[in-house]
């Protein structure tokens, strides 16, 4: 693979870009403090900005890492931060990395998480190099995983018990798309020369 880091990534309606410290107070409004965000997620709602603001200074620190890829996700239409977007597991040996995301629960609906989830993805293929990237739900959670299939990500089964998170203990629903799978989907988007039309 090649590490090369958090580089800005623009889509129709997204900027996906390195965090901030001055993201803090988006962060915080936009989805950090909102328990309904964090109901499926590791971590509790933030109680304060400053809380944020902690977060984002040790971020922002880690993009000295390469291999370290972390997005903030920029809702062009209001300038606003509204989610983020990153790497959670980074396995070189197999050239794979699991994601997870989150976003603004005003912006649930519109299509904007499987547009930022589908420029990550394509990041990691042709930039990164990497050939596998996957990412998982609670079973309970089965929107996230509408997510996943939009972004052209495939179901490959559910490991019972095998996460935890702010409800407990969870059965794992895993999603994943292979670099061919990406490079299979083009081709057949591709008009076909006339030789090659049934």
């Amino acid at each position: 693979m090649n590490k090369t880091g958090t580089q800005k990534i623009e889509t129709h309606r997204l900027i996906l870009r390195r965090f901030k410290t001055e993201d803090a107070e988006d962060m915080f409004h936009n989805w950090a403090s909102d328990p309904e965000v964090t109901r499926f997620l590791t971590w509790p709602p933030h109680e304060s900005i400053e809380a944020s603001k902690d977060l984002l200074k040790i971020w922002v620190d880690s993009y000295e890492d390469s291999g370290f890829f972390n997005w903030a996700i920029e809702y062009r239409e209001t300038e606003q931060v509204v989610g983020s977007i990153s790497v959670v597991r980074l396995n070189e040996n197999i050239d794979a990395a699991d994601i997870g995301y989150c976003m603004s629960r005003a912006l649930w609906g519109k299509g904007l998480m499987p547009e930022a989830l589908t420029a990550v993805i394509t990041y990691l293929f042709d930039a990164a190099g990497l050939n596998r990237v996957a990412a998982c739900h609670d079973v309970n959670n089965p929107k996230s995983g509408r997510v996943m299939e939009k972004a052209g990500m495939q179901k490959e089964g559910i490991l019972r018990a095998a996460g935890k998170n702010n409800q407990g203990i969870c059965d794992e629903v895993w999603y994943a798309i292979l670099r061919k799978d990406r490079e299979d989907l083009i081709s057949n988007l591709s008009p076909k020369p006339i030789s090659e039309r049934e």
